[in-house]
């Protein structure tokens, strides 16, 4: 398997099959010399607003589809995702699936080992694009709500209207773009703009 950083993988958005072995949300396939080669095409994503902090990992073009949500003044991460929908079909639906999942693991439980495993676990195999959402409860979970994944990790701080750039090898976030719409975790050929207001900031 052959991993190319997101800056460049963006160039292939278009092409090849899903690999069946994975999520179809967080890989494709791109036609090589005489052979596929599979791209793990993400990043960290780390949100929060005034009831904590969600942090997931989501292909790279989810990026610029979280930033036009931005321009929707959204008040929490549900509202961000919500205006997302009209840029990325399936995001919302995978992050908040996701989050009930540790929810019913976890913090319904009243402790944090489902969580805290398969941290570790993804750890010890290098494998921590495959750790699922989750919310920052401990030292352990912001501790990796802090760590990039493959591409990079940006913070969206809702309440202080700022997106920091942690390490971003994709594509530098702009207050003023445009993106390709994607639905069913491939792109269409549908273009979308947005402006950021002027109270957002970009950090770097």
């Amino acid at each position: 398997m052959v991993e190319l950083k997101c800056k460049y993988a963006r160039l292939f958005e278009a092409g090849g099959a899903v690999a069946a072995a994975l999520p179809a949300f967080l890989s494709f396939h791109i036609l090589g010399v005489g052979e596929y080669y599979l791209i793990m095409f993400v990043m960290r994503f780390t949100v929060v607003d005034s009831d904590g902090t969600v942090s997931f990992v989501a292909p790279c073009n989810a990026l610029k589809a979280m930033v036009a949500a931005c321009s929707k003044a959204p008040a929490d991460l549900e509202s961000l995702l919500s205006a997302a929908i009209h840029y990325d079909s399936d995001l919302k639906d995978y992050v908040l699936n996701s989050l009930s999942i540790f929810d019913e693991h976890n913090t319904r439980q009243g402790h944090y080992d489902h969580i805290h495993s398969g941290i570790a676990y993804a750890g010890e195999q290098h494998s921590e694009h495959n750790i699922p959402a989750f919310r920052v409860v401990d030292e352990i979970t912001r501790h990796t709500s802090l760590q990039p994944v493959k591409a990079g990790l940006v913070l969206f701080n809702l309440k202080e209207h700022r997106i920091i750039q942690v390490q971003n090898t994709y594509d530098s976030v702009k207050r003023r773009d445009r993106g390709r719409i994607h639905k069913a975790g491939a792109p269409t050929d549908r273009l979308y703009h947005y402006s950021l207001p002027l109270d957002w900031q970009i950090v770097p």
